[in-house]
């Protein structure tokens, strides 16, 4: 009879980069919180006073040695997101960094001032 060395599979396995991946909870006022995806830190939807709405996405792609990036979408029909249409797109070295860049986009298309962001 053969001896099976297995562990208790009970106890969850210590692992830095598992915790370092999970998501964070960011609130913005007066933005729509979304369901993140595979890769991201943070995303909203923001409308701006012209009654727009705008996709903040703040996500991992140092898989292409792009760091954290924060993208602006514009959204269509209050639901559908135009990804293939970034109006910003900004790359930070760390993920504190990232999200400290998605709150300012985010407040700052809140305020009407996306065409200042773009400079």
């Amino acid at each position: 009879m053969l001896k099976n060395d297995t562990t208790n599979n009970d106890q969850p396995l210590p692992n830095s980069n598992l915790q370092a991946q999970q998501p964070r909870a960011v609130e913005i006022a007066h933005a729509l919180p979304m369901r993140l995806q595979t890769l991201d830190l943070a995303r909203h939807t923001v409308i701006a006073p012209s009654g727009r709405r705008y996709v903040v996405a703040t996500y991992d792609d140092s898989r292409l040695n792009r760091g954290f990036v924060t993208s602006v979408f514009p959204q269509q029909n209050d639901y559908l997101t135009l990804v293939r249409l970034t109006i910003i797109e900004y790359s930070s070295t760390t993920p504190d960094e990232a999200i400290k860049r998605h709150i300012a986009t985010a407040e700052a298309i809140q305020k009407g001032k996306l065409k200042a962001l773009n400079k």
